[in-house]
């Protein structure tokens, strides 16, 4: 009951440090592992861009991975909540069983996929730009393919572990697996000089380190309590878990999608371009518009931090009625991801040069550079209504209204990022890839601010709202 009452009566301001800056932290520290490995992979000599574009192939794969860990951990996280708000303590444990039995299933079952299929895979993923990008992206897949399991686990399990009211546990479980990593790319990329192995090898013992302390905590919980019974897959449990993480699901998935269209129009347009269409230059487009990805992705990290460290807030008291702190809430996490979008813009538009420098620039030729300075200012441009946009949608899945929250998600992602990323390279070149990234946002941002009005005003009525996803809770143990 404590917490529960911290969670309906603390400042808002204090409630929002104590649970989104580790999920923050988390996150971003997280975005590292693969982020970490690009920059030590870019400054060694004999790696490079091939593998820079190796890095960029197999990373939409470990995000496939990622949609499906985070579906399962975010609809938990936010399905516990909901029920402590509730007071439905037994639903809480019962859905943290299933997370933890679907997340084991469905790594082994992606981890297999992998396995059999890696090539087409990663030809899928425009891995075939040339030879030696090809050769390192296989190397560079199988090793992070056997580590899925642990990379999976340990995802999914950090938002449950936060909505079972230990952030910082959740927090430190994920540091300690990047600073593990950190340590050992040095060690295995130019020490023993293992190349994209050594890179794989440091990301997936960090991988292990998160997962094996996600166990620890699982076996020690401190407001859920776990009984074998728990375990037990029920049909209810699992369609409402799903149903509140599905957005999770589609915003990375999709992201998936749009960039596997990005990928292959830098493939093929690249090929008609007068310089990267010669062959030692073919894998620099797709190296450049990876390290701006990555830039994306840390800008990213902290803002689906920020909202989804509001998760278990926003669950609790929609659950128990409060919609006047809800409707603060959400007007403070709006303000505050507008600031972190504005301070990317400021460093993607002006500090371009530094920003590539640190993933290896000073090895690369002249054309590297000037396609690099380009794509950062193009592509960015927009990036605060895309950190905006984000906020919402998580926002939105955590008030249960998964109908709306999915749909914009899906819009951003499917209908806009693919169709863009497919559309305008056909009257640009390879300048119409970087142009997707910011007409999608401007057109999001549109859709965006009627839905964000439409709560708002919801927010403000009289009638109490019931989350969807907690309208029949008699059915919820069946």
């Amino acid at each position: 009951m404590q917490n529960q009452n911290y969670l309906s009566e603390e400042k808002i301001g204090r409630l929002m440090a104590k649970y989104a800056l580790p999920c923050i932290i988390s996150l971003l520290v997280g975005a590292l592992y693969n982020i970490v490995d690009q920059i030590f992979i870019a400054n060694a000599s004999y790696l490079g861009s091939f593998g820079n574009a190796a890095n960029t192939v197999v990373f939409p794969l470990t995000v496939i991975a990622l949609a499906i860990a985070v579906m399962i951990g975010d609809g938990c996280c936010a399905f516990v909540s909901l029920s402590l708000g509730r007071n439905e303590p037994e639903n809480a444990g019962r859905s943290v069983g299933s997370a933890i039995v679907m997340t084991v299933m469905s790594s082994l079952v992606l981890t297999a996929v992998y396995l059999v299929f890696s090539d087409g895979i990663i030809t899928l993923f425009g891995g075939t730009v040339n030879e030696e990008t090809f050769s390192c992206s296989k190397e560079y897949f199988f090793w992070i393919t056997l580590g899925i399991p642990f990379y999976m686990f340990g995802q999914a399990m950090n938002p449950v572990i936060r909505a079972d009211g230990s952030p910082k546990f959740a927090m430190i479980s994920t540091v300690a697996g990047a600073v593990i990593n950190i340590v050992l790319d040095p060690l295995f990329i130019f020490v023993f000089r293992w190349g994209m192995t050594g890179a794989a090898a440091a990301t997936v013992i960090g991988q292990i380190a998160t997962a094996v302390l996600a166990v620890i905590y699982l076996a020690n919980t401190r407001t859920v309590k776990l009984s074998k019974e728990d375990f037990r897959l029920r049909g209810g449990i699992v369609c409402k878990t799903l149903t509140l993480g599905i957005c999770s699901f589609l915003s990375q998935i999709s992201l998936v999608a749009a960039m596997a269209a990005i990928n292959n129009m830098i493939r093929k347009y690249g090929a008609l371009d007068d310089i990267f269409g010669l062959e030692q230059y073919a894998q620099i487009p797709m190296a450049v518009v990876g390290i701006v990805m990555k830039f994306f992705q840390i800008v990213i990290s902290a803002v689906v931090g920020m909202a989804a460290g509001c998760i278990p807030i926003v669950g609790f008291n929609m659950g128990s009625g409060n919609k006047t702190r809800v409707k603060n809430l959400f007007t403070r996490l709006l303000a505050a991801e507008a600031c972190v979008g504005l301070l990317a813009l400021a460093a993607a538009e002006l500090l371009p040069k530094q920003l590539i420098g640190i993933f290896g620039a000073k090895n690369e030729s002249v054309y590297y550079t000037d396609f690099a300075l380009r794509a950062f200012r193009i592509y960015l441009c927009m990036v605060v209504f895309a950190c905006v946009n984000k906020a919402a949608f998580i926002f939105l899945q955590a008030m249960g209204k998964a109908a709306e929250s999915t749909m914009l998600s899906m819009v951003r992602e499917i209908v806009f990022g693919v169709g863009f990323a497919l559309l305008l390279p056909q009257f640009f070149g390879l300048d119409g890839v970087l142009y997707s990234m910011p007409v999608s946002d401007i057109l999001t941002a549109l859709v965006s601010a009627a839905v964000i009005l439409r709560t708002y005003r919801q927010l403000s009525g009289e009638k109490p709202h019931m989350p969807a996803a907690l309208q029949n809770p008699a059915e919820l143990s069946r």
